[in-house]
């Protein structure tokens, strides 16, 4: 018998929330629900990659010679290594086998004891997440293991075990050690199911030159017909590598140098830590840029380029000021050495800090000193070595600033006339070149005070907001400038509030970046999205094409002491999981514990102006978020900001608030 539902009855909603509505996912379920979250999902390159970068980490330890990658005609690839082999003992806590739990597992690998008698001192990896990535996101993957005389094979579908371990003793025929990992993709994960040729021909090129006397191997199966192979070893190096990729003839020879710690209380950096690098001055032509961390390519580059470029800069910068050589007017920046070098750098870093699981970007703030202090004195002593070139390199730079200068002066007098009188609490900088020049809007006097002596008062400007900002969601453009806080906020940018499809003339603009910088608590919340409000509604064109930023200043500091070979320092965290991070990388280096004391900051106006400059302000080091419009379709922007922001939104926020009130934490 069935009943029909009353009217009634269908206007309600046809699931509950409560306890069953939560679900907990397990195992590999999160990367299959969320993969963008733990890889790239254009193509399957970087689930393959990971599996190679285990391969050369095994070469970057000393014990491998050897990396062949297939691709075979049924679409899957192989990585097989010389290396020891990954361990298939049962696991002493987990009594399951390590070579199963290594691709099964997240956040399970032999990369977490960076310290003495840990098996990897250098490595890539960082959290046992890279090869159960690659496992969770492929139709079958399979892994034969050699070591200890004896031959382990087992096989994954999605993520589960379909051929449990099984182990025999080798044959003649059998490696003596290594692994061969070979990996059938889920094409349902990615936009192309297609590896790109060219870019894994470049990573594994780059991967020998990285690694001088290992031997990569490429083979593409193709049906019926004889595969092809490409090899790669360089016994040259970087300067080989560099020479080969570059398109125009340098201005001066190569610079080149390679240095690593040797563990001695004067360096303060772990043994082995350092970097190899070679440089380029070119004068026209796009500059070629690739750096790695422990093999590991960092395309969006990060705090090791960021020494490198600091240690040219100073070097060439002292010796020009040494032999007087700087005509009068001209001043100096770091872009205009850095603008024209191309080059290949090398680093090693002990315990490397990657922004994100895909490691685009190194944000280890020790790596910039790291690089720096190597860099340096390396590159003033090849100039005091060779003048004649160093003049070369001198007169290069020189050009360059006059360039910039010069280009800063004609937007200069473009804007001059007309322009209103700059908001008197705005302390500007010095320099009018925009691709330069930021401007931080402060929360508060104390805060700006603060900022206004820790800035680089070349390039950046300060102007602090007294309280909160107005909410502009549902002012008139009109009346914008009845409120004083945004009257100067235009005034100070150069650009006058408009609609998203306004023609807006951008030329008045005074700086590159705008950066909104406020407490890293609840507070300091609220006013960035104020400003993020009064930004998206009135000005649209500077979020389009990308002047907007929020800068993310430490939540905590902590003092730790002395230890080992390391002298006392101010680590800072971002929150909570940062603090973690930052306490458990003290006990692995000996830290008794509570040896060390942590603070809070209640805000920036707590920040002396050195601090506040090295976390927030400097560069090379902050953190600035850039701001953007979501994907179309994918995230309604303007939906979510008149829900959170509009008048008549009392019930869409409190709808908000009961949802997701138990996910915030209260400090009491």
């Amino acid at each position: 018998m069935s009943v029909k539902p009353s009217s009634k009855a269908s206007t309600q909603p046809s699931a509950t929330y409560g306890e069953g509505s939560i679900r907990v996912l397990k195992g590999l379920e999160p990367v299959k629900q969320r993969p963008g979250m733990y890889t790239r999902t254009d193509n399957p390159l970087h689930v393959i990659q990971e599996v190679i970068d285990n391969a050369a980490d095994e070469a970057l330890a000393g014990f491998g010679k050897r990396i062949a990658v297939t691709l075979h005609t049924d679409g899957s690839i192989s990585v097989e290594d010389d290396g020891r082999g990954i361990p298939f003992g049962l696991h002493p806590e987990e009594g399951v086998a390590v070579v199963e739990i290594v691709f099964t597992r997240l956040h399970a690998g032999g990369k977490f004891d960076k310290g003495s008698g840990g098996a990897y001192s250098f490595s890539g990896g960082l959290h046992g997440v890279g090869v159960s990535v690659t496992n969770a996101l492929a139709t079958r993957l399979q892994v034969t293991v050699c070591r200890d005389k004896q031959v382990a094979t087992l096989a994954f579908s999605g993520g589960d075990v379909i051929e449990p371990v099984a182990v025999r003793p080798a044959a003649s025929g059998d490696r003596k050690n290594g692994t061969t990992v070979r990996v059938w993709p889920d094409a349902k994960y990615f936009e192309s199911a297609e590896l790109p040729r060219g870019e894994l021909v470049h990573m594994l090129r780059s991967k020998a030159v990285l690694m001088p006397g290992v031997t990569i191997t490429l083979t593409i199966e193709k049906a019926g017909k004889d595969a092809e192979v490409q090899t790669w070893l360089y016994k040259g190096g970087l300067r080989d590598y560099l020479t080969q990729t570059l398109t125009t003839d340098p201005v001066i020879p190569l610079f080149e140098g390679e240095q690593y710690a040797s563990g001695s209380e004067t360096e303060n950096f772990a043994e082995g830590e350092g970097a190899a690098w070679c440089v380029a001055f070119t004068e026209e032509g796009a500059p070629m840029r690739e750096s790695y961390v422990n093999l590991i390519p960092t395309v969006a580059g990060g705090t090791h380029e960021a020494g490198l470029k600091d240690g040219l800069f100073n070097a060439v910068k002292g010796f020009i000021e040494m032999h007087s050589l700087m005509p009068k007017g001209v001043k100096l920046m770091p872009d205009d050495v850095f603008s024209r070098a191309s080059f290949v750098l090398s680093a090693k870093v002990l315990d490397p800090q990657f922004q994100g699981q895909t490691k685009e970007r190194l944000n280890s703030r020790d790596a910039l000193r790291l690089v720096t202090t190597y860099v340096k004195p390396a590159m003033e002593l090849w100039l005091n070595q060779h003048v004649e070139y160093g003049r070369k390199l001198a007169e290069l730079v020189i050009k360059q600033a006059q360039a910039r200068q010069r280009a800063g002066q004609k937007v200069e007098k473009k804007k001059s006339s007309g322009v209103a009188v700059l908001p008197g609490k705005l302390t500007d900088c010095e320099s009018r070149d925009i691709a330069f020049n930021e401007v931080f809007l402060v929360e508060g006097d104390s805060a700006g005070g603060s900022a206004k002596m820790g800035r680089d008062k070349e390039t950046q400007a300060i102007l602090p907001l007294r309280g909160k900002v107005l909410n502009a969601w549902e002012v008139e453009r009109d009346r914008l400038f009845a409120n004083n806080e945004i009257h100067d906020i235009s005034v100070a940018i150069g650009v006058d509030p408009h609609g998203p499809n306004d023609e807006v003339d951008l030329s008045g603009l005074r700086y590159g970046k705008i950066c909104i910088l406020s407490d890293a608590d609840v507070d300091g919340s609220h006013i960035q999205v104020l400003l993020l409000t009064l930004f998206f509604r009135h000005f649209p064109k500077l979020i389009e094409t990308g002047h907007i930023y929020i800068a993310r200043p430490p939540l905590f500091r902590v003092d730790a002491p002395a230890r080992g070979k390391k002298p006392a320092a101010k680590l800072y965290a971002l929150d909570e999981g940062e603090l973690t991070a930052i306490l458990d990388k003290l006990r692995k280096e000996g830290c008794r514990e509570g040896a060390w004391s942590i603070s809070r900051f209640k805000g920036l106006g707590e920040m002396n102006a050195e601090q506040l400059w090295d976390t927030t302000l400097n560069p090379d080091t902050r953190r600035l978020l850039p701001v953007a419009y979501g994907e179309p379709g994918f995230c309604d922007t303007e939906g979510a900001f008149n829900r959170l922001m509009g008048k008549g939104e009392a019930a869409s926020r409190r709808e908000l608030m009961e949802l997701h009130g138990d996910a915030v934490d209260v400090d009491i």
